[in-house]
Formats: structure tokens, sequence, C-alpha cells
């Protein structure tokens, strides 16, 4: 019995492909036309391997997923809580387009269900029910969301109004400000600092009722 031709390519191959382009364009720059000739393929081919934009977004944020160990769990809900809110920033630091994909939609991929997996266990020792437990979890992830889609914003800020805020700084007008800025600080122990109070803040309220 006469076998059809193999596929050129593989789902893995055009997904890299998608996340590749992203990575350095943005999710925008990621159509069906742009990642078909990427790897050298046409257009209605690619379609053998993913049935559209939508279904090739979901792919590339489990893909991208999958490049993050997960930490080890060690019975300590606000420490586990937090390696785990940790590996998601790295995660959405690494690929800037993933906080666009994870608005308003829900995802299913073996990689995405493995962080979820992970957070429950996480939770367990917080002796929460497992629908609460979703819930964080889901709140968590928008706070990373949030926050990472904020860092990106503010550096774009930064470097566009740095002169005006200079300019606002030293003429005396916002004293507050300028000690704020003076301040400084360190990126990473910021979020730590206020991803525990997230964490700690709403586990805390959902035990009490």
């Amino acid at each position: 019995m006469a076998r059809g031709r193999p596929p050129a390519f593989t789902r893995s191959q055009v997904v890299t492909a998608a996340i590749r382009v992203a990575d350095s364009e943005g999710l925008e720059a990621v159509t069906m036309r742009r990642i078909a000739s990427e790897i050298g393929a046409g257009v209605m081919s690619l379609y053998t391997y993913v049935p559209d934009r939508e279904h090739l977004a979901d792919l590339m944020v489990d893909t991208a997923a999958g490049e993050f160990a997960l930490p080890e769990i060690t019975g300590d809900w606000r420490a586990d809580l937090l390696a785990l809110l940790t590996v998601q920033r790295e995660l959405m630091r690494a690929h800037p387009w993933i906080p666009s994909v994870l608005a308003g939609r829900q995802l299913a991929g073996v990689n995405l269900l493995r962080f979820l997996e992970h957070g429950l266990r996480a939770l367990e020792p917080a002796g929460l029910p497992g629908v609460t437990r979703m819930t964080l979890l889901g709140l968590f992830t928008g706070f990373v969301t949030a926050y990472v889609t904020g860092e990106r914003a503010g550096r774009t800020d930064a470097r566009d109004g740095a002169e005006q805020i200079a300019a606002a700084v030293t003429s005396g007008e916002f004293p507050l400000l300028a000690a704020v800025l003076a301040e400084g600080g360190d990126p990473d122990l910021d979020f730590a600092r206020i991803a525990d109070w997230v964490i700690t803040g709403l586990v805390d309220r959902a035990a009490a009722g």
C-alpha cells in the first residue's frame, strides 16, 4: 500500500520559528505567512501543523514554559510560591510577548499544567480548599503578568522621558519624587518583596474566610 509523502517539517520547528520571531520583533510579527517564510514552507502547508494563529500562540507559550525548571517544593508555602512566581517572571522577561497571550484566555498545554500542578502542591500546607487554591494561583499569575508588563513599560518610559524626569527632579518642585528616585533599588529584591506581600496577604485573607 502506497504511503503519502512524509511531512517536510515538524510542529516543533513551526513553533520554535514563531517564538524566535516573537522574541525579536513582537507577537504582532507572528503571522502564518511570516512563519512559513521563516521555515521555507508554503503558507497553506503550515496549516498541516497548526490550525490557526491562535492555536500557534498557545503552543508558543507552552513550549516557552518548558524551557524553565520548576523549583523544588520545600513545604514552606510562602517560600515555594515566591520561587514559583520568580520563575514565572523569568519566563515572561525572557519572552516579553507572553503576557499579551495570557490575557483573557485559558491555556492547557502540558508545561503550563505542570506549573499549575506545582502551584497547587506548593499551596497544600496552607490548608485551603482546592478551588480556593486555583483562584489564588490565577491571581498570582495575574500579578506577575502585570508586574512584568509594568517593568517593561517603565524601562521604555525611562528611556523616552529621561530628560524630562531629570529636569523635574532637579527643579526642587517634586521633593518626594526626588527622594524616592534617589533611593534606587534592586529590581529582583523589589519583586521578591512585593510578591511576598501579595502572596501572604491573599493567602492569609483566604484562610480567614
